[in-house]
């Protein structure tokens, strides 16, 4: 793996053409705002440039596809060049992507996890606060304007990687480059009133009947709940109404490691965590194959919900 700098990312990127970029499963506004964002300004270029990803994107983000040109987008079979973004590990990729999971398969990984585990030919990684500050410095370098339709994409991953600028990992360069945004017209105020006010009355019952499974470990120290499909149809939600659940069990006073447990419609459950000064969520995450940043991460174990419970509260005892 050759590890390149933003200047060489952004050099071999002009030079390729049919360009495939891939989002990780359970997609974020991040790795969505990573992909389209970037895809929008490749044909800015009038390079052809295509995203995929194992799962839909999240309605609220439905915005993301507005700046495409049709006419330079294409199949992901007729792809020459592989990007990936946002995706610090290949199992992150999701079933619908197995074919890239294969060594050598992706040409250039973007990604600003530091827990990031190699697997692409080259690598552009950085410490940003959302991997979206990477493409908004690589699209400059590549001397692309930002129209308002790639600032919102941008926008988009670093309001919810930051959750809205409220989390530990936001630094000035965060801010910095989203007031730059702001003024190229990024549509903020509607993305942050979408992804952190605006709730639906299934999102609402969804919430009333997992507080019912909030579990507390290590003395209040930890705290869990489990989203299944059952609960799901029951409150007529959707996996995309669980966003806003993850931080619930980490928001209690007093509670230094929350867990979210969500049950994959194949089975499992994918597990966000959010923790406090005193715990790396990232190293808990990487005992169960997954990883991410030292105050949120996550991991996917296929267990049932006890067990991933159990799992989880050895790992939680072991970290404090």
């Amino acid at each position: 793996m050759e590890l390149l700098q933003i200047e060489q990312a952004a050099s071999l990127l002009l030079q390729q053409d049919w360009i495939l970029l891939l989002c990780h499963q359970s997609p974020d506004g991040d790795t969505i705002g990573s992909g389209y964002g970037l895809c929008q300004a490749l044909h800015q270029l009038g390079k052809h440039a295509a995203v995929i990803c194992t799962d839909p994107i999240p309605r609220k983000m439905g915005f993301v596809t507005k700046g495409l040109n049709p006419s330079l987008l294409f199949p992901p079979e007729s792809a020459q060049f592989i990007v990936s973004v946002d995706i610090a590990d290949v199992k992150l990729m999701g079933s619908a992507l197995s074919v890239y999971q294969e060594a050598g398969k992706v040409d250039l990984a973007i990604d600003h996890h530091l827990s990031h585990k190699p697997y692409a030919k080259r690598l552009l990684l950085g410490g940003a606060a959302a991997n979206c500050q990477i493409i908004y410095d690589l699209i400059g370098k590549m001397g692309i304007a930002c129209t308002p339709a790639i600032a919102s994409c941008l926008y988009l991953g670093i309001s919810t990687d930051t959750g809205c600028f409220r989390f530990s990992n936001t630094e000035p360069r965060t801010h910095q480059i989203a007031a730059e945004l702001m003024e190229l017209g990024a549509n903020w105020f509607e993305i942050n009133w979408d992804m952190f006010e605006v709730k639906t009355q299934a999102q609402l019952t969804l919430e009333q009947e997992v507080l019912k499974t909030l579990r507390f470990y290590c003395g209040g120290k930890a705290a869990a709940i489990v989203i299944t499909q059952e609960l799901l149809a029951k409150a007529g939600a959707d996996y995309e109404d669980t966003e806003r659940l993850v931080n619930t069990p980490r928001s209690i006073e007093g509670v230094e490691i929350g867990a979210t447990l969500k049950e994959r419609p194949e089975g499992g459950f994918k597990v966000s965590l959010r923790t406090g000064e005193t715990v790396d969520a990232s190293q808990i995450c990487a005992v169960f194959g997954g990883g991410g940043h030292k105050r949120a991460a996550g991991c996917l174990i296929k267990q049932t919900a006890e067990k991933t419970l159990n799992l989880l509260s050895k790992e939680f005892e072991k970290a404090f």
